[in-house]
């Protein structure tokens, strides 16, 4: 189980996000979570929305640079350790994590992480059988 991301790449200038995140609003579409990694030169902002397929068009009809990628949207105890519990459960199975960003949760002592791995399917199934909930991305926005 997968959420699609997207990543939109583009140069370190006061404004990029802005403009970024104001198109994408204008349009109607509802970021649920984001993360922000740059250089010098450039940064990668990785989003995920409530409408990929068209958040995509907006921006590519605005010369920004964006690709899609699939990540996973886990489920953890807002406490102490809940997040050491998830690395614990895939570092016990040899998978790596290229990246991760957290993002807030609507509901009360739950918190979510999103995983960015080499194989999605296997690390899915390796949570799931450690107890994990992990959403998709409907989940993220009708969450309660």
């Amino acid at each position: 189980m997968a959420v699609k991301q997207i990543s939109v790449f583009m140069e370190n200038r006061a404004g990029k996000i802005s403009a970024v995140t104001r198109l994408l609003g204008n349009g109607g579409i509802d970021i649920r979570a984001m993360s922000l990694a740059d250089t010098t030169d450039f940064g990668i902002l990785r989003i995920v929305v409530n409408d990929t397929e068209k958040a995509m068009k907006i921006l590519e009809e605005n010369n920004f640079s964006a690709t899609t990628t699939k990540v996973l949207a886990v489920g953890l105890d807002d406490k102490p350790g809940g997040l050491a519990a998830v690395m614990e459960a895939l570092y016990a199975d040899n998978i790596g994590v290229e990246y991760m960003y957290a993002f807030v949760s609507r509901e009360e002592d739950r918190a979510y992480v999103m995983l960015r791995v080499a194989d999605n399917d296997f690390a899915s199934k390796v949570l799931k059988e450690k107890g994990f909930k992990l959403l998709n991305s409907g989940d993220l926005f009708d969450e309660k």
